[in-house]
């Protein structure tokens, strides 16, 4: 089923993003992990691609299983880095061919071991770019993303709006936001995202905090502000893995709770393949709200 038409058949999206395991130990433990997550039978789950389509194969493998295995909707990740118009057209067939409705493109991160974006003479250097060429050439879903606090490269919120608009003129179909952690974030990107006109779903992104020392690293690469409240807190505990993990927990829980109270259409897990804190979350969201 395409996610476009969930929205009109659940109170509320509850989504599951995981990245292919890399070796077969990871791989087993994943398997664990996602069997207990699949058990609370989510909207629907994503699997990311790795830079510079480094992780192509594992990707559509994990979409595959997912798919037609364990029968859930499954949407694809693709980036558009180092990808030709040949490749792309190839891998969407591909991804059309198993039976995949739903797909989230992005610009992706730069090649390993690279901090630059190399021009890509023989196909695209822009998410917006993808998604037009897909949209015009494939029956997708499109998912793009959106940046409450503007992306790290973006020299303003007003440029970063400009380019979300051409993700959405382009032919997104919904949005799924980074991770953040003041809702304050989300509503006020809301808004100026409703005033631009823009009417398309935006799903928020929340990972809950079970290594804090993970999650800086993560916010520096992202752009995404922690609140001095709960780097305080953290920094306080950070020692203590049960404490972070419990603490962690609240934070993702009641920032899930107000979102969905206030109107959000759901709420889209970074679950880092560990089902642990996913469960947890999902299982303290009131259930007027699944």
């Amino acid at each position: 089923m395409k996610i476009i038409n969930l929205f009109e058949k659940q109170k509320r999206i509850f989504s599951f993003e995981f990245f292919p395991p890399k070796d077969y130990l990871t791989a087993v433990k994943f398997g664990i992990n996602a069997g207990q997550l699949m058990n609370l039978n989510p909207s629907f789950v994503s699997v990311t691609y790795g830079a510079g389509g480094s992780s192509h194969n594992h990707t559509f493998d994990l979409v595959n299983f997912f798919q037609n295995e364990l029968d859930f909707t499954c949407m694809a990740h693709y980036t558009v880095i180092g990808a030709t118009k040949e490749k792309i057209r190839a891998d969407m067939q591909a991804l059309q061919d198993m039976g995949v409705r739903n797909v989230m493109l992005l610009r992706g991160d730069p090649p390993k071991g690279s901090k630059t974006f190399p021009e890509n003479p023989h196909g695209f250097n822009h998410a917006s770019e993808l998604i037009s060429f897909v949209k015009q050439n494939f029956d997708f879903c499109i998912g793009a993303a959106a940046y409450p606090e503007k992306h790290i490269e973006a020299a303003s919120m007003d440029e970063d709006l400009d380019n979300l608009q051409k993700k959405v003129d382009a032919g997104a179909d919904f949005l799924i936001t980074q991770m953040f952690f003041d809702n304050h974030f989300y509503w006020e990107f809301m808004d100026k995202v409703l005033k631009r006109g823009l009417k398309t779903r935006v799903i928020p992104g929340i990972i809950p905090i079970t290594s804090f020392t993970q999650i800086k690293r993560f916010a520096e690469i992202s752009g995404a502000k922690i609140p001095d409240r709960i780097a305080q807190v953290m920094e306080e505990i950070k020692s203590h893995p049960e404490k972070v993990y419990k603490e962690g927990l609240n934070i993702a829980k009641q920032q899930s709770v107000l979102l969905l109270e206030k109107g959000a259409p759901g709420i889209h897990v970074f679950t880092l393949n560990k089902s642990r804190a996913a469960i947890d979350l999902y299982n303290h969201i009131p259930e007027i709200y699944k």
